[in-house]
């Protein structure tokens, strides 16, 4: 073999090297940021909130939920940023703060919050948490860590409302606002997801993108939002107990 050619071959084996290191590294830099950005939510929103029963003067109460979350493919966790904000004049009384999961969306755990019993839950909902937020005083804000499993072959929603401590006043209510995404990433560590845009669910084992029903297109809330939230009071689920029914304790 001569010299010549077997210097041209070293120099094509050494750029195939080359080659493959660059793209192991910009493989792994893809991944690294993926992680980094994995646990970034993104400022809270307020969207597909309500108040409800007047609170007291000088008070303005809100909720913040996270714009984005990622649910890992593999285990189908997820955790979530709830906020209780007073953005009025004056401090409020105590509060609870509640947080509820409907359809593929179950919360799992709240920290400091204990969880609301099965038969106390609202009507179409799978799991709830109730936090004592206490009072808040003006321009002050709590926030709470929400571990929830994320079913993405469902559509998902999350409810927050404000209640007074006894319950039988809710002063404000976000959602059930729902968690989705019209991409889904079923190949991926992890999917995305976007506050209030309805899911689409990958068919199992395939990668068709189904509809989750007329009534999720034309109603964003959902049926279960229709039990949580009517016209004033009277349409509020705490509000509406049973005669003999005891409210949620403090």
């Amino acid at each position: 073999m001569s010299s010549r050619r077997a210097t041209t071959m070293t120099a094509a084996v050494a750029k195939t090297i080359t080659g493959s290191l660059l793209t192991a590294s910009f493989s792994a830099v893809m991944i690294l940021s993926f992680t980094a950005s994995a646990d970034d939510q993104g400022p809270g929103s307020s969207k597909g909130g309500k108040a409800m029963d007047a609170a007291p003067a000088g008070v303005k109460l809100t909720t913040l939920l996270p714009e984005k979350i990622s649910v890992d493919n593999g285990s189908k966790k997820t955790a979530i940023t709830a906020t209780v904000k007073n953005e009025g004049t004056k401090a409020s009384g105590d509060l609870n703060l509640l947080v509820v999961g409907f359809d593929g969306l179950k919360v799992k755990s709240v920290q400091g919050c204990s969880a609301i019993a099965e038969k106390d839950l609202p009507p179409g909902s799978n799991s709830g948490f109730k936090c004592s937020v206490g009072a808040l005083a003006a321009g002050k804000s709590k926030s709470y860590a929400v571990d929830a499993t994320y079913d993405l072959s469902k559509a998902g929603k999350i409810c927050l409302p404000v209640t007074s401590a006894d319950g039988k006043k809710t002063f404000w209510q976000q959602g059930p606002v729902p968690f989705g995404t019209t991409n889904p990433s079923p190949n991926a560590p992890a999917t995305p997801l976007l506050l209030g845009t309805d899911n689409k669910p990958v068919a199992p084992g395939g990668d068709t993108l189904p509809k989750t029903g007329v009534g999720d297109d034309v109603l964003p809330l959902g049926a279960a939002g229709a039990a949580l939230i009517a016209v004033g009071a009277a349409g509020v689920y705490w509000s509406q107990r049973r005669p003999g029914q005891r409210p949620l304790e403090s």
